[in-house]
């Protein structure tokens, strides 16, 4: 693996554990699409440094889990403000 891929792996990782934040939200921070965060988390990762793949392993996890919450209001602020334009 190239030497500023990995590099990237583990600025991606650090930057997810740090914030807490969603594949979508390192990508656009880094500029980078969301399929190359996801592979750098979730194959590179592990074969640079298994523990730091794991806790980032774990946010992302819990982010999937909490997605369609976020959806939901994400919705319901639309519409809202759909309503409050009328």
């Amino acid at each position: 693996m190239k030497c500023y891929i990995e590099e990237r792996t583990v600025n991606l990782a650090n930057y997810i554990i740090q914030n807490r934040c969603t594949v979508r939200d390192a990508a656009k921070h880094f500029g980078i699409s969301k399929s190359t965060v996801h592979k750098d988390i979730t194959q590179r990762l592990r074969k640079i440094n298994l523990s730091l793949a794991d806790a980032a392993q774990e946010i992302l996890q819990e982010n999937k889990q909490e997605r369609h919450i976020r959806g939901g209001y994400a919705t319901r602020e639309k519409y809202r403000k759909i309503r409050s334009g009328q």
